[in-house]
């Protein structure tokens, strides 16, 4: 999936924003502020909760648009509603149905999705080329939809998707299957112990274990057969869906990795440019959060 940006505003500060619920801790704006320094660019990066702002979605995504900044991240529980107001030219954005990065342009308000791009990056730093085998997945909503087709990109050989909304878990699952040609063996359901059966990679994409969201997505004692384990939720980073599989053996790859790798790729949609040392990023983005005292998250 590609993305490059399109046409950026004029030159000069680079105001940028994230619009979500439950991001008053966001390291967003840590991570795209370091990455301007370390860029040469004058990054400013601003917060937009339409709950405590008494708004409803729209009227804060206009506003974003229209006060001049260059572009927004979208988070929970936005991502497949802003996808409806953008132009998406990346066919696979399309399939996937929900955008986390809008560029606000010449032409419009465009809409990309780094959640797809930076898990497959994420994945890849952590487990190299292990395949991910047979997976299960809890969660068919926005970062559902990019992670199940990241696990697509990544060679996955089965995926069961189980979602509250039984309806959306068997859209996911059709949609997966159609974009595989098949391939991709995939089910939907909402028993997680049969959809844990014969799983080597477990997949948290709901918001349990985030602020405000305290818990996690199955019993501790389903976990242990499987090899590898990710938790969508990065705020906070160690949530407890990740502490029950790291008790479990299993290998788990962190949301902070897709935080990270989905940042680097919005800030180069928005920019056109990367840092050059990405561990810099990484060392400054710690010093920060040891300096609040906090988790680096979201």
């Amino acid at each position: 999936m590609s993305t490059a940006p399109h046409d950026r505003r004029g030159a000069g500060p680079v105001m940028l924003g994230l619009v979500g619920d439950n991001i008053k801790r966001s390291r967003s704006p840590d991570l795209h502020r370091l990455a301007g320094q370390l860029s040469g660019l004058d990054v400013s990066y601003d917060l937009f909760i339409p709950r405590d702002m008494g708004k409803d979605f729209d009227t804060v995504f206009d506003a974003c648009r229209d006060s001049g900044l260059r572009g927004i991240n979208v988070t929970y529980p936005y991502k497949e509603m802003v996808a409806s107001r953008l132009r998406i030219d990346d066919e696979l954005t399309r399939r996937i149905g929900s955008v986390n990065t809008v560029l606000f342009g010449p032409r419009g308000a465009s809409g990309y999705n780094t959640d797809h791009t930076g898990f497959i990056a994420a994945y890849r730093e952590t487990f190299g080329d292990m395949a991910p085998g047979k997976v299960c997945m809890i969660g068919a909503g926005g970062v559902g939809k990019a992670v199940a087709f990241g696990l697509l990109a990544l060679g996955a050989e089965a995926l069961t998707i189980i979602d509250s909304d039984p309806g959306k878990a068997r859209s996911l699952a059709a949609a997966i299957a159609a974009a595989s040609d098949g391939a991709v063996k995939t089910s939907s359901g909402d028993a997680i112990e049969t959809a844990m059966d014969g799983a080597e990679g477990i997949v948290n994409c709901t918001p349990l274990g985030m602020i405000g969201h305290p818990g996690s997505p199955l019993p501790p004692e389903l976990l242990g057969a499987q090899r590898w384990a990710f938790d969508a939720v990065y705020i906070p980073v160690e949530t407890l869906f990740k502490q029950q599989a790291e008790a479990a053996g299993l290998k788990v790859l962190s949301g902070y990795e897709l935080f990270f790798h989905q940042g680097i790729d919005a800030f180069r949609i928005f920019t056109g440019q990367v840092p050059a040392d990405l561990g810099a990023l990484r060392r400054m983005l710690l010093d920060t959060s040891q300096l609040t005292k906090d988790y680096p998250q979201c």
